[in-house]
């Protein structure tokens, strides 16, 4: 794939008022309006989406989790991989994973969403991984809380942010890097931020992170770095390529824009009644349906639930939430006439956020949490 200096979309807003042209041959961060490039269903066939129908299940099984690799699957030895905290810190450490695996241990079920979710669904499409609306997962993830190391490793008052860098090297935006994220000290410094071993009970498979991954509850999958190597204290704000320009909502790419980081509330339906196998077309037969699905949001807890049939909103039932950084089910009761219907749904947060009804275009295609529309058939 063709790589370029200026700022190529992130995988993992803006407005929909300006929109650049559609580009004649697009490159990786120009939007098109085009059919999918060779190079994007290159990288849809290395990554991998939840099927929506998998939304039944309150912990999604692994292999169904959907999966964003940057760059190359690194193969690591367990025995011989050490985990490194330095830079500012008083105390520089080094630990093996039998030393962590021996720290205080916990168990945390977190919604896990690629901030490029939805990105096949902007007009222009930003041309890079073209996830439609499968790019999340929620598994329970097994390891160690963060907070602890940083304490023993002794941050100092002038760190400003933590560095965390994986094992998987690439070239992106023409740059080559290691692939490494940033958060400031006291987002490093939450209880909930894990140093994550295991998953739904089993060690991480490799593209998963094995042996080590950073997990941050509540944003976006991008900073829940894979094959961690390395922490680092630094005193100013990290500008590495995957931290800046990438992640960052903007209309064009020239300007640096808002980065993006909290995950926006999402509500998801699982599709009713059957499929047709090419266009994924949907019949029912009449009676009573029960509409369900997940909705989740890393701003705050899910609130409401809205159910759209043929442009009439409705509110759904909620069930408890899996975890409070973990997705909630929804049911809603549908007496399904004869004909074609349009349904939708949409998720509010305890933040005041509501699901926008169209997407809110940006340059790199990342944060569109627009309302899903589902378009069934009703056989009499």
């Amino acid at each position: 794939m063709s790589v370029e200096s200026r700022p190529q979309p992130a995988d993992t807003a803006g407005t929909t008022a300006a929109r650049p042209a559609a580009a004649a041959s697009p490159l990786p961060g120009a939007p098109t309006d085009g059919p999918l490039t060779r190079e994007e269903l290159h990288l849809a066939s290395r990554n991998h989406a939840q099927p929506l129908e998998m939304l039944q299940w309150p912990v999604t099984p692994i292999g169904m989790h959907y999966l964003l690799i940057h760059f190359d699957i690194p193969k690591l030895d367990p025995t011989a991989w050490r985990l490194r905290i330095g830079g500012l810190v008083e105390h520089p450490r080094e630990y093996t994973l039998t030393e962590l695996r021996h720290r205080e241990r916990r168990t945390v079920p977190v919604t896990l969403e690629c901030a490029g979710n939805g990105r096949s669904l902007m007009e222009p499409r930003p041309v890079s991984q073209p996830w439609d609306r499968g790019g999340f997962g929620t598994a329970e993830w097994t390891g160690t809380p963060l907070a602890p190391l940083l304490h023993d490793a002794g941050i100092p008052a002038d760190a400003v942010e933590l560095v965390f860098t994986g094992a998987d090297r690439g070239i992106q935006g023409g740059i080559e890097h290691s692939y490494a994220r940033s958060l400031s000290v006291a987002d490093a410094m939450s209880g909930d931020v894990l140093l994550a071993y295991e998953v739904n009970g089993q060690p991480l498979p490799p593209q998963h992170g094995y042996p080590l991954r950073l997990l941050v509850p509540g944003w976006y999958g991008m900073t829940s770095v894979k094959w961690l190597s390395s922490i680092e204290a630094i005193d100013h704000a990290f500008e590495g390529y995957q931290q800046t320009p990438a992640y960052h909502l903007t209309q064009s790419a020239e300007e640096l824009g808002e980065p993006v980081q909290r995950i926006r509330p999402r509500a998801l339906m699982v599709p009713p009644g059957i499929p047709d196998f090419f266009t994924r077309e949907r019949f029912v037969d009449a009676g009573p349906v029960q509409l369900r699905g997940r909705a989740w949001s890393g701003h705050g807890s899910v609130d409401k639930v809205e159910v759209r049939v043929d442009g009439v909103w409705a509110e759904a039932e909620l069930e408890p939430a899996v975890g409070p950084y973990a997705w909630r089910g929804w049911t809603f009761p549908w007496i399904a006439s004869p004909g074609t219907h349009e349904l939708a749904c949409r998720a509010s947060d305890s933040s005041g956020l509501t699901q926008p009804e169209q997407p809110e275009w940006n340059y790199q295609g990342l944060a569109n949490n627009a309302v899903q529309r589902l378009t069934v058939t009703v056989r009499g």
